[in-house]
């Protein structure tokens, strides 16, 4: 009995340690897609360049893509799409004086900050949507309740450019009730690429959710990786 126990946990760690390489080559096998591409949101116009696809000229399509941003960490360092290079993140709003909403989305990606803790292709932003209160040393102390790593950073800023940002970059929602200290924000969690187009909006309080964006990380990791194929031949 020992025996076939000890036998049945080797079996399960080898199927663990093989799906993420598995994985990858159902997504990337022989070069070909075979898989679904993540979808672009945002607004897109076609340009003037083109490609040909079975003796087909086919326009290319320019989608929505962030303006670049200048935000401060936790730790009080300035942060730029300088900091992404080439890399996958998922951004969220919230604010350290809000509700019980902002922290169950933030455990939520707490979760994901572990599972992807060790992948160098993928980082995690929550942006602050009262930055006149949510200094730097605030959201260190706010951070402290979560597990944070390096690859997990809360950001400040002015006002003018963090709603900016969420309006015309991320295109959601983020304003202050006039009056009150209350905000409107998303609790979407947001999927940008490694060209910083939004590739899915997630809702970070149901679990539905949390699993598809794990489930879509994935995805998106195998498409970047078929670029840098790509670039190599």
């Amino acid at each position: 009995m020992r025996k076939a126990s000890f036998t049945k946990k080797i079996l399960i760690l080898v199927a663990i340690l093989a799906l993420p390489g598995f994985l990858y080559y159902l997504l990337t096998a022989k070069g070909k897609n075979r898989y679904k591409p993540l979808p672009f949101y945002g607004p897109k116009e076609v340009a003037k360049t083109g490609h040909k696809f079975h003796g087909k000229y086919i326009p290319d399509t320019i989608y929505h893509k962030l303006a670049d941003f200048e935000l401060t960490d936790q730790n009080g360092k300035e942060v730029s799409f300088k900091n992404f290079d080439k890399k996958i993140f998922i951004a969220n709003f919230f604010y350290t004086g809000c509700p019980t909403v902002c922290n169950t989305v933030n455990k939520n990606v707490s979760e994901l900050v572990y599972a992807y803790r060790k992948n160098p292709m993928v980082y995690f932003l929550t942006i602050t949507v009262d930055p006149d209160k949510d200094k730097p040393a605030v959201l260190k102390d706010y951070a402290r309740q979560f597990e944070v790593t390096n690859k997990w950073l809360f950001l400040t800023g002015d006002t003018t450019s963090i709603y900016g940002l969420a309006r015309k970059g991320f295109l959601v929602d983020a304003l202050k009730v006039p009056g009150k200290d209350e905000f409107i924000y998303s609790d979407k969690l947001i999927l940008i690429d490694a060209e910083k187009r939004i590739r899915g909006y997630y809702s970070g309080t149901t679990n539905t959710d949390i699993t598809k964006l794990n489930d879509e990380i994935k995805v998106q990791i195998a498409e970047e990786l078929r670029k840098v194929d790509k670039a190599l031949y």
